[in-house]
Formats: structure tokens, sequence, C-alpha cells
């Protein structure tokens, strides 16, 4: 059975900070200089300022259900979609990872490994949790990609990814998924087709929640559902 992320593309997120950020320090330091040179010099204020009085009391900490750090710090396999009744555990495609995968299984999965290795190392990737299962000829694949977020919004920028992929795609619908504020969910109505072989539909989802962006992948010899593909994105994104 397949299993298609599409090559990874370098974190646009970081790009449009590291440009802003330069063009904003040029273009602000030659204003500054143009505006100074035509004014008087300016009294500096006095260093002294009023000094601010410290709260009393202490800070309470967050719960566990307000704290989301404290699910997704723990053992994110927990957070997955779980198999249904009558469903077999997927097969080979999967892997034998026992939930997990780790960077090198990861990146293995993408058309150019070795750049997707490269790009997932800058993006500060930190562990990816998968399940999935097979019901005839319907096959579901679910990961939890989690990041380190030091730099920036990787997850963000990963769902970004999986949704530009999924829009270039012919013959494609989308939907935004309820709940996310720009998690989308695709059905592609054209199969892939090869010779001696049924016809295989695809749908797929892509969102993300804090430092964990969340993949939704479904195959079928039948065309898939705007419900299918929906129901599960929906269902996945409740769980974190």
């Amino acid at each position: 059975m397949p299993e298609a992320p599409r090559p990874r593309r370098r974190g646009r997120t970081a790009l449009l900070i590291a440009a802003a950020a330069a063009l904003g320090t040029v273009a602000g330091t030659c204003t500054g200089f143009l505006i100074q040179a035509d004014r008087e010099p300016t009294r500096l204020p006095p260093l002294s300022q009023p000094a601010v009085k410290q709260a009393k009391g202490e800070v309470e900490p967050l719960s566990a259900a307000q704290d989301r750090r404290l699910k997704t710090d723990g053992d994110l396999r927990k957070l997955l979609l779980k198999k249904p009744a009558g469903a077999k555990k997927a097969g080979a495609w999967l892997g034998d990872n026992d939930g997990w995968m780790d960077l090198a299984s990861y990146a293995g999965a993408f058309d150019k490994p070795g750049g997707a290795f490269g790009d997932l190392v800058a993006e500060e990737f930190r562990r990816a949790a998968v399940t999935g299962w097979e019901t005839g000829d319907l096959s579901v694949s679910i990961r939890l990609v989690q990041y380190r977020q030091e730099e920036y919004l990787a997850a963000d920028d990963a769902a970004d990814d999986g949704q530009y992929w999924a829009d270039k795609e012919d013959s494609t619908d989308s939907w935004v998924v309820p709940g996310t504020e720009d998690g989308m969910a695709y059905v592609h109505r054209e199969p892939e087709t090869e010779p001696g072989y049924l016809p295989l539909y695809s749908a797929e989802a892509h969102a993300w929640r804090g430092d964990i962006a969340v993949e939704v992948w479904v195959y079928d010899s039948k065309p898939i559902t705007k419900k299918k593909i929906m129901d599960l994105a929906e269902r996945q994104m409740e769980r974190l």
C-alpha cells in the first residue's frame, strides 16, 4: 500500500521571518538617519523611573485540563485515534515500529528522503507517533508529528506544506476542518491507476495544534467521501 507524503519544501515561515527582519533593519536604519538629520537635538528623559510594586501571592499552576503540554509531552500514541472494531492493524507499509517513527523513518516516507531529512533537522523534528488500520480495500494512516519549536512554529509550517501539495493535485475538493483555524481536508476524485491493479483513490487532511502537526491519509479502491475524511480529521483533532 503506497504511503505518499509529497516532497518537503523548506519552511516558509522561517524564510519569511528572516527576510522581513533583514528588510526591516535596512529600511528602519535608512529612515532613521534621514529623519534625525533634519531634527534639533532632543533632551533625554531622566533615567530614574517610578518603581513598580511586585504583585503579592503565588501564581496558581494550570490544571492538567488547562495545560496542553502535560498532554503532548507524554506518550503521543495515546492521543492517536483507536483502531475501529472489526478493522485489522495496517500491513507492512506501516512498519513494525511500536507506534513510533524516528527522524530517519519519517524522512523515508517522502519522495526525496535526503532533502526531507535535512529539512526536518532544520525544523527541529522531535518525534512522530503513527497508527493505521485496514478494512477491506480501505486503509487509514494517521501521524502526529511533534517539533521542538525553539525557533519558529514548525508544526504550522508542516501542515501548510501538506496543504500546499494537496492543493496542487488535479480534481481535488477541499474543506476547512471544523474546530481548527486553518486545518484542511482533501478528497482527490481521480484515482491512481496501474495495469493489473485496482484504481487507488486517496484523501488526506493536514492540521496542527501547538507543537504537533496532524496528518491523516486514506486510500481505497473506490471513491472516498467527504464524510469519511472529515470524520477522521475532526475526531483526531478533538483528541488533541
